[in-house]
């Protein structure tokens, strides 16, 4: 009853949106879309995901400092992926960490603070896309200004983050005293922190932040060129702009509390992002399904060959998980 109290929200949330986009997107549009779209950009767009998983294990791989082999590195990767698709309660970060303790001599709690880095950095250059693009989206005058002062504050963030990895245990210390009224908060906050001070040691190791950095920003670049291919088949308008703010509201769109995989929340942030731009709802909902279609069979086949590589078990994994999540609380 717990667990579905916790699932209940995300699941409204999920067919509420589902129903609006049925309400209101003209169907029968949308699949002649389908039917009409230029495939020979798709077909180069799904090679390219492939590269972008490859080039995502290294950047896991940098972080944990390079002391798990690649492959099972990229295996633990595509399960986590697998895990977030099909699974409630967004598993999927701490199934490939415990999934790669299994096949290394790394501990699980080492591997999760690297998890936690990347994922604040993934929000980061997230949110810096999405807002950057916003004003040329709209028409605002001065927008590359804007742009170029979004870009100032992600350095400065990057910046503090760097004050707070050389300061961790005082860091810590602040917020022990600041939560010491709240157990509760004291509790779930602490160990959070912790975790993400941890993962902030690599602010500190120049040449590893650096290798980090190159990986992510070139990751994100094969996101944007691919993201860019999927709405070129659709829209033969479409500009480079249109591709960095529908990937940056689509990534908000993901992290929306929904359904397994983000049902719904990904189709009606990225459709409504390219409605905007196009003011065409049915191919903006074919482009949303495509691309979500994308995410669910690179994660379905990677995920699966690496669950039999490693003689693994979906049900097994997802056992293990839960019963380490009720032992934390």
């Amino acid at each position: 009853m717990k667990d579905i109290k916790r699932w209940i929200p995300g699941a409204l949330i999920s067919i509420i949106l589902i129903a609006a986009i049925l309400y209101f997107v003209n169907l029968p549009k949308m699949f002649a879309a389908i039917r009409s779209a230029d495939y020979r950009f798709i077909a180069v767009a799904a090679v390219l995901v492939f590269g972008w998983l490859y080039v995502r294990a290294i950047v896991w791989r940098t972080l944990l400092r390079e002391r798990a082999p690649y492959w099972d590195v990229f295996h633990s990767l595509n399960i986590g992926y697998l895990l977030n698709a099909i699974l409630p309660f967004r598993l999927g970060e701490l199934g490939r960490a415990y999934s790669l303790s299994l096949k290394t001599n790394m501990s699980f709690v080492e591997i999760l603070p690297t998890i936690v880095i990347e994922r604040s950095v993934d929000l980061a250059i997230t949110a810096a896309l999405f807002l950057s693009s916003l004003p040329f989206v709209v028409g605002v005058k001065g927008a590359d200004r804007i742009a170029i002062v979004l870009g100032v504050i992600v350095l400065a963030g990057l910046l503090f983050l760097y004050i707070l990895a050389r300061n961790d245990q005082w860091a810590l210390d602040v917020f022990h005293k600041w939560s010491a009224r709240w157990p509760s908060i004291q509790h779930f906050g602490g160990g959070i922190l912790e975790s993400f001070l941890t993962g902030l040691g690599v602010l500190t190791d120049g040449w590893l932040f650096a290798r980090f950095m190159f990986w992510m920003l070139l990751n994100w670049g094969m996101s944007i060129v691919s993201f860019y291919l999927i709405t070129r088949a659709f829209f033969p308008q479409t500009q480079w702009i249109w591709a960095m703010f529908g990937l940056g509201a689509g990534a908000f769109g993901n992290a929306i509390p929904s359904l397994p995989g983000a049902v719904g929340t990904y189709e009606g942030a990225l459709g409504g992002a390219l409605t905007l731009l196009s003011g065409d709802q049915s191919t903006s909902l074919a482009v949303a399904l495509t691309s979500h279609l994308f995410n669910y069979l690179t994660a379905i086949i990677l995920g699966g060959y690496a669950l039999i590589h490693d003689g693994q078990s979906l049900s097994g994994i997802y056992q293990q998980l839960m019963a380490f999540r009720s032992k934390k609380e």
